[in-house]
């Protein structure tokens, strides 16, 4: 009986196959995370939370090292995920600002100097490093020319110029990197993401993760409002600041599908989402968005032909007269309804029995501004630096805003401010020039699909400008990574142009 045995186990163990390598390699990992997890569960004294931190942590660092373009795309959509605020009337949010947050927040990091980094930060220089990683390994890294890079790179050397003044004026160094942390964001995506992002299935990719979050944010809007029983209460808003200057970008992006040509499946996923989008943006609450989506029309009727622009404005007349008639039924109407047409109305008069409770924020505003033209005649070319207070000669309320002695709600003119004259000439040397060449671009690509990023990447500068003029918008982390990602975009396109017409003409050639 027992030799029995042993000969069918014997038998058994011949018979049975050797486990892969990948499931091998596979079966580790398991053995190695598990092992992990219960570790950190034993050291942070069986908080969930904390193991969840590292090992996710620990995630997003072995992907970005097996395939850097995936951890870039992790990292775009935890941008675009996330909210570097709450919405103002909520304490939280669904998913929590800490990705934004200095890490000397948290009481494990308090005492640490070096914890002003933030998981975002981190999660950047992570992308960087590998890159750079793989530069010093002899790994093939095709780095592709920046568009404009010069008058780029003369802007940020002035942001850095203002900066060093600044702090040499008395300036305080933390609130200077609040000022600075967008705009630098902005620089790195403009340069990084070309060399990343360099074929056309990675831009594919890449806008499939801009198309999820966004519509992620508009569900989230909905969903938020039907909670409210359609009625705001004491909230103001939403969803974040930024993020109905996102859903501009889409809408955009659909008539550039739509009219252009090619990229069926995003077109007919935006279309879907298109309604919630408008519901959301509409009762988002931000004027200037409102503005932005008109000044985003206009800029793309620049883009399409003659027939094109007529076909656009047989749809646009008319639903311009519906919004006409919609604004003469509502404009005394208060509640859920009627609030565009406030909103609109508050914009053009600003008189206590028309503006409503927006009156006092159009004042606060217009004191900003002239508190901002008192402190440049202090010193006009050069500005003030950044980290330095600007001057109050008309003393103003106070906000929930910590930073509101040094960034005023008007980052335009706040730019000139800090960087005076010299430095706010190269700001806009940087994107007209940009602008400029984006727009000698799209003219010389065939392709749609290509055609529609380049005009996405166009207007979604125009839309931020115009937005910076009267909000928050130029020190907003998620505004100026999506700017930047969208610009540094266009040595990309152009090089799939070029590389698949070459292919095509070879081919034909054969």
């Amino acid at each position: 009986m027992y030799r029995a045995n042993d000969s069918v186990f014997a038998e058994a163990t011949i018979l049975t196959p050797e486990p892969e390598p990948e499931s091998r390699s596979f079966m580790w990992l398991v053995v190695a995370m598990s092992v992990i997890t219960a570790s950190l569960l034993l050291v942070t004294g069986g908080s969930f939370m904390a193991a969840a931190v590292v090992l996710g942590a620990t995630a997003v660092v072995a992907l970005t090292f097996y395939r850097l373009d995936w951890g870039f795309y992790l990292f775009i959509g935890m941008v675009l995920l996330c909210d570097q605020f709450p919405p103002r009337g909520y304490d939280t949010t669904i998913i929590g600002e800490q990705y934004f947050q200095n890490l000397k927040g948290l009481p494990l990091f308090a005492s640490v100097d070096f914890a002003v980094l933030s998981p975002l930060e981190l999660h950047l220089l992570l992308v960087v490093g590998v890159w750079v990683l793989l530069i010093a390994m002899g790994k093939r890294v095709l780095l592709q020319k920046v568009t404009g890079w010069l008058p780029a790179l003369v802007f940020f050397f002035c942001l850095a110029i203002s900066a060093a003044f600044g702090m040499a004026r008395g300036g305080d160094f933390l609130p200077a990197l609040w000022e600075l942390r967008a705009l630098i964001y902005l620089g790195l995506m403009y340069f990084l993401v070309p060399q990343i992002i360099q074929t056309r299935s990675q831009l594919i990719t890449l806008m499939w993760v801009c198309i999820g979050a966004i519509s992620f944010k508009a569900l989230l809007g909905i969903v938020r409002i039907v909670r409210l029983g359609f009625a705001f209460g004491e909230r103001t808003e939403l969803t974040n600041h930024e993020d109905p200057l996102f859903f501009i970008s889409l809408i955009v992006m659909l008539l550039g599908l739509t009219l252009y040509g090619g990229g069926e499946r995003q077109k007919k996923f935006i279309r879907w989402m298109l309604v919630p989008m408008l519901f959301v943006f509409f009762l988002a609450q931000r004027r200037a968005a409102y503005i932005a989506l008109v000044v985003a029309v206009i800029g793309f009727l620049f883009t399409v032909s003659k027939a094109e622009r007529a076909a656009i404005l047989r749809i646009l007349l008319p639903a311009i007269g519906v919004f006409a008639v919609y604004m003469a039924i509502f404009w005394n109407t208060e509640g859920t309804i009627g609030l565009p047409a406030q909103l609109v109305k508050s914009s053009i008069w600003n008189d206590k029995q028309t503006a409503g409770e927006r009156y006092y924020s159009n004042m606060y505003r217009e004191y900003e501004n002239y508190d901002l033209a008192q402190t440049l005649k202090r010193s006009p070319l050069i500005g003030i630096g950044f980290g330095n207070k600007y001057d109050q000669p008309i003393s103003l309320v106070g906000i929930p805003f910590s930073l509101r002695d040094y960034i005023p709600h008007n980052e335009i003119y706040w730019l000139i401010v800090k960087m005076g004259a010299i430095g706010f000439l190269f700001f806009w040397l940087f994107f007209d020039l940009y602008i400029f060449q984006a727009a000698h671009t799209f003219l010389g690509l065939r392709d749609p699909y290509l055609k529609t990023i380049c005009a996405v990447s166009i207007i979604a500068i125009m839309g931020q400008i115009v937005v910076s003029f009267v909000d928050l918008q130029l020190t907003f982390y998620r505004n100026m990574i999506f700017l930047g990602a969208m610009m540094g975009l266009m040595p990309t396109l152009g090089m799939i142009d070029t590389t698949e017409r070459a292919a095509r003409i070879s081919a034909e050639t054969r």
